[in-house]
């Protein structure tokens, strides 16, 4: 899976990256390499989390009142 990553800095100041896929994913690095690196554990452990939510969603008991439905994204 291939994601956009913004990737804004300096080598004075750092580097600061997100991936604007996922809401709130953003890392940061004292080098470019060390902000990429970061940022792909970071979108990692974010698509972890909602793999596990969605096992958990949908193991969920679903009211007479609810329908629960897929949808490709």
């Amino acid at each position: 899976m291939k994601l956009p990553i913004i990737l804004e800095g300096s080598r004075q100041d750092g580097y600061t990256v997100t991936c604007p896929a996922f809401s709130g994913c953003v890392r940061e690095g004292d080098t470019r390499e060390e902000a990429i690196k970061n940022i792909r554990e970071a979108i990692r452990l974010y698509l972890r989390a909602a793999t596990r939510e969605y096992t958990l969603l949908k193991k969920a008991r679903v009211s007479k009142t609810m329908e629960a439905l897929e949808v490709a994204v």
